[in-house]
């Protein structure tokens, strides 16, 4: 059964303004009868673990789970600065690990100046991230993403998937991120034409450990760039079982604190008829 969660970075702003914090989203995620919340790391006050006991009890007094944490990484970034990277994606899974949270999203990274696509791609699948999580026990997942990035297309995840081949290495489905989605980061007029958004979903959406359900645009409460009755479907047929995060992203167009409650709603109903299915 598929289970309902939502992004911390839908409320960028409102955290950024200071009328939301990482507590204060957990009691909203729990207001809207979420199953789960869904955190990236830069979201937290604080990783002392005094503040992380507190984000782990409000959890559980909530009743919700903690689904996945994101961690910013790039492998992309320059030779000098990997140390870095890799520094980020360690405190990560052990802040995931402390947390009990049983997958961490990683990027691929996106070539920069001096960096090749192939040097990018080689540090991607390195190991170093799964074989670190495989210790302290977290899954590290590998989250699609447009805009340059090595992990564009529905090939591209399998394909580096298949280079890591290591079982604690599953992936992230981020349903707007993939080219050929009006939404994407870097999104050009020509990506709809020349790439499959829902041939890449369905390539990748039986290596799933956690779907993102991105939404741009809620016209009347419902979704409007993607196809979320063809997604639901790809999702159902290949019998997907696990968290769909909540992610939104139409910020100039209607805030969060009034657009994640109509997605919430959107996407339980969808949920809803694909349980009686």
């Amino acid at each position: 059964m598929m289970r309902l969660c939502c992004l911390s970075l839908n409320f960028q702003r409102e955290f950024a303004s200071r009328q939301m914090d990482d507590l204060k989203f957990i009691d909203l995620c729990g207001q809207l009868g979420l199953d789960g919340v869904d955190f990236s790391l830069r979201s937290f006050q604080s990783l002392e673990r005094e503040h992380l006991k507190k984000i782990k009890k409000t959890c559980l007094d909530r009743g919700l789970s903690i689904a996945c944490l994101g961690v910013s990484n790039d492998f992309g970034w320059p030779a000098d600065e990997q140390g870095a990277v890799q520094q980020r994606v360690r405190q990560g899974i052990d802040t995931a690990q402390f947390l009990g949270v049983p997958i961490v999203r990683l990027f691929g990274g996106s070539p920069r100046t001096g960096q090749t696509h192939e040097v990018v791609w080689k540090r991607a699948v390195d190991r170093q991230s799964a074989e670190y999580g495989e210790k302290v026990g977290v899954v590290v997942g590998l989250q699609n993403h447009n805009h340059n990035n090595i992990a564009a297309t529905g090939d591209d995840v399998v394909r580096l998937l298949k280079d890591v081949n290591h079982p604690w290495c599953k992936h992230i489905l981020d349903t707007g991120q993939y080219l050929g989605s009006p939404g994407a980061a870097g999104a050009k007029p020509e990506d709809s034409r020349l790439y499959d958004l829902y041939k890449s979903i369905a390539l990748t959406a039986p290596l799933a450990a956690l779907v993102r359900a991105k939404l741009y645009r809620l016209k009347d409460g419902k979704e409007e760039w993607l196809d979320y009755e063809r997604i639901f479907k790809i999702l159902r047929d290949v019998k997907y079982n696990g968290f769909v995060s909540l992610v939104y992203e139409g910020w100039p167009h209607m805030d969060a604190m009034h657009a994640v409650p109509l997605g919430v709603r959107f996407l339980r109903g969808l949920m809803a008829r694909q349980e009686r299915t």
